[in-house]
């Protein structure tokens, strides 16, 4: 018994020292390595603002406070005026149109639907302060709002339908004296919002991020790599890198992952080969709206419901998120949504003030892109679905007056009256309408960038390539191993398999003939010696 269980042992230890011997540890990953020690360093800032005598004191209005500020920062006003954020548009070449302007004063989207003529409630998120109507002074620099990106007191907060004014229990001496770099709150207090409530649009950008895991998302994890939305989203003169999908028609100063980790970024050539084609988000982000959820469905044709002649809303008891509004209509919100996938080049078409409807679903925003674009990836995109009101006899989404501050202004917010709504909404866009609207289904694209999900739940090879659920399912045009089913390549590789075990076995006969020839020759070969 003991020989057996020293030999045991033995045995044991042998197969460890092989299995030691045999091991490959991976090589590290030194471009992975290297961007973590980047970010894990956080900057400090430069100065102290609270000790500046020109901030030392009581500040009346908010551009008091921007005057201030370029008193130091004296032509960085002028960098704020060129930008996008300030300016609501931009000049690009849009396919099919040619060289535009798009922006918010004239493209359309499918949750509150246009800023024109709300711009008193829409300006909440707008760097500026005073734009009330569609005579906002664009070259004025008093009129500039350095505190909404700047504020490192966390207690700046733009006022509800106050025209971009900082609400009124804003200190605007304290918040003047704590500026610093933009931190995740100060973009969030806009993106993570926008659509009238947390992770309404986007659906990958939402409060939970301000402190969240890995799981949720493995850059601004506070367990992680800490990152702010600024990390990636640098500047040089006040131009932020990256553009909204929603209003960004042409590939320029888009923000990808290879950015930061090059094409090339898995150690694996097999899976380096597929960044040509395959957008890094694709596998990276399985699901989005992780922890809150997101609006998928809006039905303005339900809005205008009233308990007691007053508007109401209606809540989901689980989530809180509202279900129905009299002012808004229906929605359907989704957690942990799984991605749609199209082919996106980087440039998109958009549905803009006047233009004529060609079909429905309406594309609001339409991204470019198919299996023989050399250009184009495969994204994981957030399709928010809705209806909305359009004119009959026009042929054209119309634009409605939505926000007033008191009844009698033909706001629908305020009057419940689409008619009305329609027709001032149009006037104010110097855009015809008959009176004759109905409303009818329309479809908005947003690619899912964030909410980046740890490389170990990242997707599966199979859960693309296989023939029963691909995620992939969608997309056609192009022949993807294990999903698709081709009979040329289907033929050619069973006459493959056949061959291959046909070499087998006739590799065994052959063996086996030669086997029995072998011995007959060494028979024959000792008779002869006997």
């Amino acid at each position: 018994m003991k020989k057996v269980v020293l030999s045991v042992i033995a045995i044991t230890i042998g197969i460890l020292i092989l299995l030691h011997i045999a091991y490959k540890p991976p090589l590290p990953n030194l471009g992975e390595l290297k961007l973590k020690q980047e970010f894990a360093i956080k900057p400090e800032p430069d100065v102290d603002h609270s000790l500046f005598p020109e901030l030392q004191k009581t500040f009346k209005t908010p551009q008091e406070v921007t005057e201030a500020c370029i008193e130091c920062h004296n032509q960085r006003h002028k960098e704020v005026i060129a930008s996008s954020h300030w300016n609501w548009e931009r000049i690009s070449y849009v396919e099919g149109r040619g060289i535009a302007s798009m922006g918010k004063s004239n493209v359309l989207n499918n949750y509150c639907i246009g800023a024109s003529s709300n711009e008193q409630a829409c300006a909440k998120c707008h760097i500026g302060f005073g734009m009330s109507d569609d005579h906002f002074d664009f070259e004025n620099a008093r009129n500039v709002d350095c505190m909404v990106c700047h504020d490192n007191s966390e207690e700046y907060i733009k006022g509800a339908s106050m025209a971009g004014y900082p609400d009124r229990s804003v200190n605007l001496t304290k918040v003047a004296q704590s500026v610093g770099r933009p931190q995740s709150i100060n973009c969030g207090a806009c993106h993570f919002y926008s659509g009238g409530g947390n992770n309404v649009k986007h659906g990958d950008l939402e409060e939970a991020l301000l402190a969240t895991t890995r799981e949720v998302d493995v850059h601004m994890a506070a367990n992680g790599i800490n990152m702010t939305c600024v990390d990636c989203h640098s500047a040089e003169d006040h131009n932020i890198k990256g553009k909204l999908y929603s209003v960004s028609s042409s590939d320029q100063n888009r923000l990808t992952c290879d950015h930061c980790h090059t094409s090339t970024p898995h150690m694996d050539r097999n899976l380096d080969l597929h960044t040509s084609k395959v957008a890094c988000q694709t596998c990276h982000i399985p699901t989005y709206a992780k922890v809150n959820p997101t609006k998928m469905e809006w039905r303005w044709s339900e809005a205008g419901k009233l308990k007691e002649g007053k508007p109401y809303h209606e809540t989901d008891t689980v989530t809180g998120a509202e279900t129905y509004m009299s002012i808004k209509g229906s929605f359907v919100w989704e957690t942990n949504v799984e991605p749609e996938y199209y082919w996106f080049n980087g440039h998109a078409t958009h549905y803009i003030l006047g233009d004529q409807v060609n079909s429905i679903p309406i594309q609001i925003n339409s991204l470019l892109g198919s299996a023989t674009d050399r250009n184009a990836k495969i994204y994981p995109v957030k399709v928010h679905r809705g209806d909305q009101i359009y004119d009959i006899d026009n042929n054209m989404l119309v634009q409605p007056k939505l926000w007033a501050a008191e009844k009698g202004d033909s706001a629908y917010w305020k009057d419940f009256n689409w008619d009305l709504a329609a027709e001032a909404g149009m006037k104010r866009v110097g855009l015809p309408y008959s009176g004759n609207y109905k409303f009818v289904n329309t479809e908005m694209y947003w690619p899912v960038n964030h909410m980046v999900a740890p490389k170990e739940e990242a997707l599966s090879c199979e859960e693309c390539h296989r023939r029963e659920d691909s995620r992939l399912a969608g997309l056609d045009n192009f022949y993807m191993p294990g999903r698709d089913s081709n009979a040329g390549l289907d033929l050619i590789g069973k006459l493959l398999l056949i061959a291959a075990l046909a070499g087998v076995v006739l590799h065994g006969l052959g063996r086996i003939v030669a086997s029995i020839k072998n011995k007959e020759v060494e028979t024959r070969e000792i008779n002869t010696e006997l």
